[in-house]
């Protein structure tokens, strides 16, 4: 009798012990797989969402629709924000390599023209402020022309005869484009609100974060001493209306 006892114990034991993993694993599974599918975004997805980077207008071209997330029940075209952070980290990369003072960026809208101003002042790039005087870039007889080896447009309508000019003398563009934007003349597309105060001044905050981290002027894990503010559009009522 008490080795029968003796035997059954194991018997009723082992079944318990095995259950345990079995039931343990697809839970450390889950959790393991939940982790990595975190979005990894420059800025947490709420502040972006909140400077409204994401927000398009009624009208989508062809060339806007891969960037295209939905349409809102008012008729407003919305943008990926993921894709809208990988091109900036693209555009970054891009300019890292230039000479700085060979970036031109060209801002003819009254809320686009703060933000370039401030990015200009941190990256050392060359701001064109307000109306693009034809033959900047390709009249040699222009007292005032420049010779950027690339141009930053914060919209390639707005900005369209540096777009041109551009373009015909074989210098890369790279624009902030909307879901209206076509993209003529475009080499590199960051998706975005490109007509939000709030909105520009993040997207042009980030690309000067971004293109000081590529120099290695600045810790991949630090952030820079001036702040979105320095960047937002601080306008009057009657500037807002004559621009």
């Amino acid at each position: 009798m008490a080795e029968d006892e003796i035997k059954e114990e194991p018997t009723e034991n082992e079944p318990e012990t095995e259950q345990t993993p079995e039931e343990e694993t697809p839970v450390q599974q889950e959790t393991v797989t939940q982790e990595p599918a975190q979005e990894e975004l420059l800025l947490p997805r709420d502040t972006l969402l909140s400077a409204g980077i994401h927000i398009g207008t009624r009208i989508k071209t062809l060339d806007m629709e891969p960037f295209i997330y939905r349409v809102r029940p008012d008729g407003l075209f919305v943008l990926d924000v993921k894709k809208t952070d990988d091109r900036i980290r693209v555009a970054a990369k891009f300019l890292a390599r230039f000479e700085p003072a060979k970036v031109a960026v060209a801002a003819a809208r009254l809320y686009a023209q703060e933000p370039i101003k401030k990015f200009c002042e941190v990256t050392g790039a060359t701001p064109i402020i307000g109306r693009f005087i034809p033959g900047q870039l390709s009249n040699p007889l222009y007292t005032k022309r420049i010779e950027p080896e690339v141009i930053v447009v914060s919209d390639p309508r707005a900005d369209g005869q540096a777009v041109k000019e551009a373009s015909n003398v074989g210098i890369p563009i790279v624009a902030l484009c909307s879901t209206d934007n076509e993209f003529a003349g475009v080499d590199l597309v960051i998706p975005t609100n490109n007509k939000g105060r709030r909105a520009l001044a993040v997207v042009f905050w980030l690309m000067a974060r971004q293109i000081l981290r590529e120099r290695g002027e600045l810790a991949a894990d630090k952030d820079p001493t001036f702040t979105i503010e320095d960047f937002e559009a601080k306008v009057t009522r009657e500037e807002e209306e004559e621009g």
